[in-house]
């Protein structure tokens, strides 16, 4: 009897995400993070009149190779890049948590943080990086964000006795319905974002620390795009973007 070396590629049907929350959050580690994560679908459904709150968890003091820049420096630059992207995608608050790059920890300082975060604001939808993502090197950042976000959603900001200190002042508990991870290795539901592609780009053109070059038309912008029309092949549209959804347990 011979055996298989490998198994064929299996085509995941991706299910079609139509519905538009009334609130949804992204919560990234760094400035530009949640353009290139879910930019063309906050994008879209802040068109649509959903309410987008980012929560950046660093201030992106290390994002530059100019061996001339400074931590202080860069951060003033990111931020500033960062209020003109999200400008663009129609976004409203910016929450900041004030970690420098490369010390975020999986902790419960951070955990309480997410938790009053998601409690504030009470998002339907949580967008947020992909922590089991294998196929290939991922930021420390990336990870610890990501764990905690899962953490924080389930069962952190939805119990009252977790972090009950925090329910003063109308803060109450929040529970979250879906969680969409990008960079992930196992999408199972996509976006129709034909319509908001462009907003994605533009506003990933605002971080000129860290993208410069892009353009409409540039080699960049080309390669941006061909992830997007590959994500929507065989979809019946021409740019999606895609995630792995998790429904948070109630």
């Amino acid at each position: 009897m011979t055996y298989p070396l490998s198994t064929p590629d299996r085509v995941t049907k991706y299910e079609v995400i139509e519905e538009v929350p009334v609130r949804a959050m992204v919560i990234f580690a760094h400035p530009d993070d949640a353009e290139i994560g879910a930019g063309a679908t906050t994008a879209l459904w802040a068109s649509s009149g959903t309410e987008i709150t980012y929560v950046q968890c660093t201030t992106g003091s290390s994002g530059s190779n100019d061996l001339a820049m400074t931590s202080d420096r860069i951060v003033a630059i990111r931020a500033t890049e960062q209020r003109a992207a999200a400008d663009a995608i129609g976004v409203g608050d910016i929450v900041v948590l004030d970690h420098p790059d490369g010390e975020i920890e999986a902790d419960r300082a951070f955990l309480g943080e997410i938790v009053h975060a998601l409690r504030k604001y009470r998002p339907e939808v949580v967008f947020t990086h992909d922590h089991h993502r294998t196929n290939g090197f991922q930021h420390r950042d990336h990870r610890n964000v990501g764990i905690t976000v899962q953490d924080a959603i389930y069962p952190y900001a939805r119990d009252h006795l977790h972090f009950p200190e925090q329910l003063t002042g109308g803060i109450e508990p929040h529970k979250v319905k879906y969680l969409f991870y990008w960079g992930t290795d196992q999408a199972n539901v996509i976006v129709d974002v034909s319509n908001s592609v462009d907003t994605k780009i533009n506003a990933l053109a605002k971080h000129k620390s860290q993208v410069p070059g892009l353009s409409s038309g540039s080699d960049m912008d080309l390669r941006m795009r061909g992830r997007h029309v590959d994500a929507a092949k065989g979809y019946g549209f021409e740019y999606g973007e895609a995630f792995r959804r998790l429904t948070a347990r109630t």
